[in-house]
């Protein structure tokens, strides 16, 4: 794929991602916004291949990091915080065992 392409991807799953994190807070909406767009602003006259590679990487990896980790939580009291985790961040509760089950 052309790196102009790759480049576009990453923009666009970058604020693909930002709209399913950032769902229904529209500060952080906006702030994510303006500094996705900010960053590649200012560096859309790259012209070194292995600099822009370098670049679609870090987009990557900031992706992955807003999507696995990234969790919203508001202030519902002075002392008190609502968790709203997106459901792909629910883990099923397993407990940890020191022995493996034993097949039947």
């Amino acid at each position: 794929m052309d790196s102009r392409l790759k480049v576009l991807s990453v923009f666009k799953t970058l604020h693909r991602t930002r709209q399913a994190v950032f769902k229904g807070d529209d500060r952080g909406l906006k702030a994510a916004r303006l500094k996705i767009n900010e960053e590649f602003r200012n560096n859309k006259n790259e012209t070194s291949e292995e600099n822009i590679k370098k670049m679609i990487k870090m987009g990557s990896d900031v992706e992955i990091v807003l999507r696995e980790s990234v969790i919203q939580m508001e202030h519902v009291g002075e002392n008190r915080l609502l968790l709203r985790p997106r459901e792909n961040l629910l883990l099923e509760n397993v407990p940890y065992c020191d022995q493996p089950r034993k097949k039947s």
